[in-house]
């Protein structure tokens, strides 16, 4: 019989503890690394939204502490707007993902160089109701594919958490304009009853012609579009029109919408051809609907069809 969700993440809490891993959420890196085998021959990684500091445990005891003598050239940069208890070969900066000085920082760390590999195990807070929560989560990978967009070279390898929904597709197909090969994972070490997944994209190649940018409707209302120029602007954003304070689809509201103003029944732009109600009203009109039943109305039907044909 298999272990029931808890069993399961109480197994990893104790591995954890055990291994000297600040979270659980190391096994995760650890399972993907497994299946993707994202460490080989990597000398530049970028961990972003990487506090408490569990992937930067992983990425520090993977490629500096178990390649002995081989780590001369390893540089691993983690970002995040907490700071995080230092970590052996770890460069920590605490700055925001969405701004372009924070992607300055971290190729002046690499000595100019671009990053071989960028993950990001960051997460909102959630909040229970599953659609808001994928929405934050969405905007999360994207701004971290932003700033993964400045500082990834061609050919690199990006890794970072999403929540399944039934929009995940959409988020999929964007990252199929910059990534070859996409993949949506689920490591063992993730709770069965979590939405959360990781999506591992490999092969960074960006349209040619491609410019990256901070300029993402989705994190910036105030975006001029007329910035956007050649392949930017075929590569267009998805986004979430409206705001809290439009109507809600899924609510009802008083017709009364504008006060002292009387609200005025409008007739349907089009009315029915045929409507199934048809029988009905022509019983009403005659006062027959209580007077007598099924034999009217069938003699009605009759007339009706008689005019249609003639």
């Amino acid at each position: 019989m298999g272990r029931s969700s808890k069993d399961k993440r109480d197994v990893y809490y104790r591995l954890a503890k055990e291994g000297g891993w600040r979270a659980r959420s190391a096994f995760k890196l650890l399972q993907i690394n497994e299946d993707f085998d994202l460490f080989t021959g990597v000398k530049r990684v970028v961990d972003l939204c990487a506090a408490p500091g569990s992937w930067s445990q992983v990425l520090s005891r993977k490629l500096i502490e178990e390649r002995q003598g081989n780590n001369e050239d390893v540089k691993i940069v983690a970002v995040d707007l907490q700071a995080m208890a230092p970590l052996p070969g770890v460069i920590q900066i605490q700055g925001d993902i969405t701004k372009l000085s924070t992607a300055n920082e971290i190729i002046q760390h690499f000595e100019g160089e671009p990053a071989d590999l960028v993950v990001c195990d960051g997460a909102p807070d959630v909040t229970g109701l599953h659609d808001i929560d994928e929405y934050i989560q969405g905007q999360l990978l994207l701004a971290a594919f932003n700033i993964t967009s400045h500082v990834l070279k061609k050919g690199g390898n990006f890794v970072a958490k999403i929540f399944r929904g039934k929009d995940v597709d959409l988020l999929y197909s964007q990252l199929k304009l910059f990534f070859p090969d996409v993949t949506v994972c689920k490591p063992r070490s993730s709770r069965n009853s979590s939405i959360e997944s990781f999506v591992v994209c490999l092969n960074y190649s960006p349209p040619e012609g491609y410019k990256p940018t901070m300029a993402n409707p989705l994190l910036n209302q105030d975006l001029d579009y007329s910035s956007l120029e050649g392949i930017n602007r075929v590569v267009t954003p998805f986004m979430a029109c409206g705001d809290l304070n439009s109507y809600d689809s899924d609510m009802t509201y008083p017709l009364n919408l504008e006060k002292g103003k009387e609200y005025i029944q409008l007739p349907p732009t089009q009315a029915p051809i045929k409507p199934p109600y048809q029988t009905a009203c022509e019983l009403k009109k005659k006062n027959l609907i209580q007077e007598e039943g099924l034999s009217v109305t069938t003699q009605i039907n009759d007339d009706i069809n008689k005019e249609e044909t003639t």
